[in-house]
């Protein structure tokens, strides 16, 4: 991830470019590698730079050839090759950053540009010859993103990817809303991702489960996330999601090595065939980068003695991927709070409870010299894996429920994986929500999905992925046990004793009187437990 502030129409850009370097500056955990900015007319973009892609090359704000058009980035274009071989126009590329071809795109395309991406994003694109600011934010919202006024400067407009960097400067801020996009032309928000299944819930899938469509855009969802010049690795919990993320991530490994063996040999043994249904991938791409992918990192941390911690060390072991199991103590989490929620910029309590551990495993991720790790954020939303999906009483409550679910998780796991990983340099890339593999999954016939005295929650998914009677020779993708394993809940997983020490040391805090006068600064969003 990297991080990015940015004002538009500011009436003395120049006096006020020192606030926007510091505001930038706050989110400098997020982009600790570079830090640009670029200043035309009367606007700035702020620039911490994270290098995963176009290591060498990619240092931002990007420009275009006579330096009109400059644009700052958070995120990870994923077909940025192909769309290079699609545009009209030939363009004169600077770098080999995926995200240089967001400029070509909007000068061909202006505000619709975002609707040709794949991949989790939020920019800030300024034309100066028509002194113009677009701005667009992924689908679904995995990168964070917000935009704000400021009462003593109204035609003003500013974005950055924290909250930090905003309540400074601005008395009005708002989530930017994930699908959408702003143009300054006409200082509104449209929004340009608008499937059937999001803009008409109550319109209820009918098509059958194709196990096998499900999990080649699964496969494939996985497989375009490995694009990266550095190491990477797979958050690793023990449960289904994540573990069947590691094992896709870990066979494409190994099959890459293979090709690059191959090529290096004058062989060509391990290439996806022509038809294969990964030919958008840029097999090249891959290929150049195998020498840094040795040996997939999988990472699990958990209380001593933590459930999701044994089931990730089973996986990890039939895997074969090098496995780093840490623990923490209560004592660890509680003095890790402060900084949680610093970063997180949240007080909900689900939220704090489950990225608390993220946090503290994200920092030693960084410290191994990982940069980016795939993770199995939205499959519950998507599938309806919630415990509490077993009370839907018909399937059109239980499509409109996950469809519920998924809209908001710009405001839950997205934020949580997001800025946990990034408070230390980390990004978190989450296949499950990858566009192609939600148009598959959520429009499947919900029936499909409930559960049942047969069928367990996510049982599409699961079947998906069980090679049980196929062809002699197919291997399994997980051991039955993990792969049939019911879901434990991501903060109980990590150790029971975990979300109790939470509320003990809440009643150490805050006292019954506490509870019985709120703050005046609270508003009508009034705790309703000492924990919140």
């Amino acid at each position: 991830m990297c991080g990015i502030f940015a004002c538009h129409a500011h009436p003395d850009v120049q006096k006020f470019k020192p606030t926007a370097l510091k505001m930038g500056k706050q989110v400098r955990h997020r982009g600790p590698d570079w830090s640009g900015n670029h200043v035309a007319n009367n606007t700035i973009l702020v620039h911490e730079r994270l290098s995963i892609v176009g290591v060498d090359t990619g240092a931002q704000p990007l420009l275009n050839q006579d330096g009109s058009i400059a644009l700052a980035v958070n995120g990870e274009i994923y077909n940025h090759k192909i769309l290079r071989h699609q545009l009209s126009k030939p363009y004169n590329f600077k770098t080999h950053s995926d995200c240089e071809v967001i400029i070509p795109l909007y000068e061909e395309h202006g505000i619709d540009a975002p609707k040709f991406l794949d991949g989790m994003f939020s920019w800030v694109l300024h034309d100066k010859k028509q002194d113009r600011v677009v701005a667009a934010r992924d689908p679904i919202g995995i990168t964070t993103f917000y935009i704000g006024r400021q009462s003593a400067t109204p035609g003003a407009v500013y974005f950055a990817s924290e909250l930090k960097c905003l309540h400074p400067v601005c008395d009005n801020i708002q989530t930017f809303p994930p699908g959408h996009v702003y143009d300054s032309k006409t200082d509104e928000l449209t929004r340009y991702f608008a499937p059937k299944w999001l803009m008409e819930p109550s319109a209820i899938p009918e098509n059958p489960v194709d196990y096998k469509l499900l999990r080649k855009t699964f496969e494939r969802a996985v497989r375009k996330r490995l694009m990266a010049e550095v190491p990477y690795g797979v958050l690793l919990s023990g449960g289904l999601d994540s573990s069947l993320v590691a094992s896709i991530a870990q066979r494409e490994t190994l099959r890459l090595q293979k090709a690059y063996q191959a090529q290096q040999n004058g062989t060509t043994n391990g290439h996806y065939s022509e038809d294969d249904d990964l030919a958008g991938v840029d097999e090249e791409y891959h290929l150049h980068n195998i020498p840094v992918l040795s040996q997939l990192n999988s990472f699990s941390i958990g209380l001593p003695g933590a459930p999701d911690s044994k089931a990730a060390l089973e996986v990890a072991k039939f895997l074969g991927t090098k496995h780093h199991s840490f623990t923490f103590t209560i004592e660890d989490g509680l003095n890790a709070l402060s900084d949680v929620i610093y970063h997180l910029e949240t007080y909900d309590v689900t939220t704090i409870r489950a990225s608390t551990p993220m946090f503290l495993l994200s920092r030693k991720i960084k410290a191994l010299g990982v940069k980016m790790v795939l993770s199995g954020e939205g499959s519950d939303e998507t599938f309806g894996g919630y415990l509490y999906f077993h009370a839907a009483p018909d399937k059109k409550e239980f499509h409109e429920e996950t469809v519920r679910r998924v809209q908001n998780l710009h405001l839950a796991d997205c934020l949580r994986a997001n800025k946990s990983t990034s408070a230390w340099g980390v990004e978190a890339r989450v296949p499950f929500l990858d566009k192609q593999f939600l148009e598959v999954a959520m429009n499947i016939d919900p029936a499909e999905k409930m559960i049942t005295k047969e069928r367990i929650e996510k049982y599409i998914l699961r079947k998906a992925f069980d090679t049980t009677g196929e062809e002699d020779g197919a291997k399994p993708y997980l051991p039955d046990n993990i792969l049939w394993r019911q879901k434990e809940q991501f903060s109980d997983g990590v150790g029971y004793g975990w979300i109790d020490a939470l509320k003990d040391n809440a009643e150490l805090h805050v006292s019954d009187e506490d509870m019985k006068r709120p703050r005046k600064e609270w508003g009508d969003d009034v705790p309703d437990s000492k924990e919140a």
